[in-house]
C-alpha cells in the first residue's frame, strides 16, 4: 500500500510552494494552514507532510504554532521537518503533535547525534535525503552536504529510521514528473521504506510510483495548481 501524503510548506505562517527550493520564487496558497489541513482530512487522506521553511534555513523551528494548530485541529498523522537543529527542537516538534520528525541537515552534518536520536526515538524519525545532481543538500537546500545521495542513505541502513523521504530538488515544484530513476536506485541500495517527493504532476505519476512498490508519495504543487485532485489521490491510495 502506498500512502498519498499532501505537502504543506510554511513561511511566516502561510502555506506556500517554492520552485526548486528557491526562496525568491515563492507562491502563497493559503493564510490558513489549519483550514487547508481540514480539507485534506475531509477528503479521507490520513497523513500530512509539514515543512517549516523558515526553520529549515534558520537556527531552529519557527512555525511551531502551525504544527500545534493542525495537530490539535485534525486527526492527521503529521511528519514535520525544517529547523530540527537540536534535541530540544526534536522534543518541541513531538510535544506539539508531530507523529514523525524528518532529520535531514542534522543527519548530514552530525551523524553521532543523529544516531543518539535514533536510539531514543527510532522509527518515529524520518531520514531526509534532499539532493541535486546526486549530491545531498542541507539548510533548506541552500548548502551542499557533500555526500552522494545513495551513499548517504545506505550509511543509515538498519539504524532505525522509519522512512526515507527522497527529493530531487531539480524537479521539486516544477511539475515535470518524478525522478523515477533515482527512486529505483534507492530501492535497490536500501531497504528503508521510501517516500518519493518532488516533481509529481499527475495521477499517472502516482500510479507508476505505486507500481514500483514505493511506500509513500508526497503531493505538493500539483494539488495546489489543480493538476491532481483530492479524488485522484484517494483513488490511487484505495487502489493500492
Amino acid at each position: 500500500m502506498m500512502d498519498i501524503i499532501p505537502a504543506m510548506d510554511i513561511i511566516d505562517g502561510h502555506c506556500v510552494r517554492l520552485s526548486q527550493g528557491d526562496y525568491s520564487d515563492m507562491r502563497s496558497y493559503s493564510a490558513n494552514p489549519l483550514e487547508m489541513a481540514r480539507i485534506f482530512e475531509s477528503a479521507g487522506l490520513k497523513r500530512l507532510h509539514l515543512v517549516d521553511l523558515d526553520g529549515a534555513k534558520g537556527n531552529g523551528i519557527r512555525n511551531l504554532r502551525v504544527l500545534e494548530g493542525i495537530a490539535n485541529g485534525t486527526s492527521l498523522i503529521i511528519d514535520f521537518g525544517g529547523g530540527i537543529k537540536s534535541r530540544e527542537d526534536l522534543f518541541s516538534a513531538f510535544n506539539a503533535g508531530a507523529s514523525y520528525v524528518t532529520c535531514g541537515s542534522i543527519a548530514s552534518r552530525d551523524r553521532e547525534e543523529t544516531l543518539r536520536w535514533l536510539d531514543e526515538f527510532s522509527s518515529r524519525l524520518i531520514l531526509g535525503a534532499d539532493s541535486r545532481d546526486g549530491i545531498i543538500r542541507t539548510s533548506g537546500w541552500l548548502e551542499s552536504g557533500g555526500d552522494d545521495v545513495i551513499d548517504f542513505i545506505k550509511s543509515y541502513e538498519n539504524k532505525g529510521f522509519g522512512y526515507v523521504i527522497a527529493t530531487d530538488i531539480a524537479r521539486d515544484g516544477m511539475l515535470s514528473g518524478p525522478s523515477f530513476s533515482l527512486y529505483e536506485k534507492i530501492m535497490e541500495a536500501s531497504s528503508i521504506p521510501l517516500i518519493a517527493s518532488g516533481g509529481i504532476s499527475s495521477k499517472e505519476d502516482l500510479e507508476v510510483l505505486s507500481s514500483m512498490g514505493i511506500s509513500g508519495a508526497i503531493v505538493g504543487k500539483a494539488y495546489y495548481e489543480g493538476r491532481i485532485k483530492l479524488s485522484d489521490m484517494m483513488e490511487v491510495a484505495n487502489a493500492c
